[in-house]
């Protein structure tokens, strides 16, 4: 896969974007961070990285004008697709007529997965059989978003999402940039980019450019941890003061004594000099057994 496309193809997806907001009179609301993509290529990317089969349930967050929804449809077996904007909601209730499309008006932030999935599937032999989540995000939910995900009782087996470009780095970032966000994902799931993508990719343009990003979720977390949001309480204190030394940062973050923390990092084996951001995950799961043994 292309990790710079560039330019367009046919432009379809340019025209069909014109001719529906001319059709609808419709204008982006900045508000909601609405950029509508007009790039083909990088639809068929989005597209390919998804790998749909009609046995696939897909959960679209912000279709827009439906232009990908209705791709999606064509490849999958169902599509949940959930707008925020009501106005658009109900458009898209009149232009997508294919028969496995559920168009919400919600906002997926507060949406239980689970429940989205519970018989809006009815084709299907199991309403929680596995899901794959497509989405361009709005840039002010992207992170919140992926917890949301990520987190839930019932995770997707694929997430396929369009995020700013410097997030999409942040998120796959190794050992030596790693920061809360590339930890909080990479526990859950493996991150990678698919394609870069330039502002001139919508309309309208954004300010910055963006990045596909395909996060493959584990069926189980790769290090083991008993209680997952003391785990994230530790990692959280850790990058509490950006380029610290370790040990000022959990001292600062949870409020212990400084000795205290380098006695528990002594016994995980960690240097107190490194930085939060040099940490892997299996270094963070090693850190929090002896931490927790103090009730963090």
């Amino acid at each position: 896969m292309d990790k710079n496309l560039s330019k367009g193809g046919s432009n379809t997806l340019l025209a069909q974007t014109r001719k529906m907001l001319r059709k609808f009179d419709l204008r982006a609301k900045k508000g909601l961070g609405q950029h509508f993509l007009i790039d083909d290529n990088v639809l068929e990317a989005i597209l390919d990285a998804a790998e749909l089969s009609p046995t696939d349930t897909v959960i679209e967050v912000g279709p827009g004008l439906g232009l990908m929804t209705a791709e999606l449809a064509r490849r999958a077996g169902w599509v949940i697709a959930i707008e925020l904007d009501n106005r658009l909601a109900d458009i898209l209730k009149k232009t997508l007529s294919h028969d496995n499309i559920v168009i919400l008006n919600k906002d997926v932030l507060g949406t239980d997965p689970a429940t989205l999935l519970q018989g809006r599937a009815p084709s299907f032999p199991s309403a929680l059989r596995p899901y794959k989540v497509v989405a361009n995000l709005p840039y002010y939910i992207t992170s919140p978003v992926l917890r949301h995900f990520l987190e839930a009782s019932v995770k997707p087996e694929v997430m396929v999402v369009m995020v700013q470009k410097e997030v999409a780095k942040a998120i796959v970032a190794e050992a030596g940039q790693r920061s809360v966000l590339s930890i909080s994902v990479q526990f859950y799931g493996k991150p990678s980019i698919v394609t870069l993508v330039p502002a001139g990719a919508f309309y309208p343009a954004p300010e910055v450019d963006s990045a596909v990003v395909k996060i493959d979720v584990y069926r189980q977390p790769p290090v083991a941890i008993n209680n997952v949001e003391g785990f994230f309480k530790l990692v959280r204190a850790g990058f509490t003061a950006a380029r610290k030394q370790v040990a000022n940062s959990l001292s600062q973050g949870l409020g212990l004594p400084k000795s205290d923390v380098l006695d528990l990092l002594e016994k995980a084996g960690i240097d107190p000099q490194r930085r939060a951001e040099t940490f892997t995950l299996e270094e963070w799961a090693e850190l929090w057994k002896v931490f927790s043994q103090k009730r963090i």
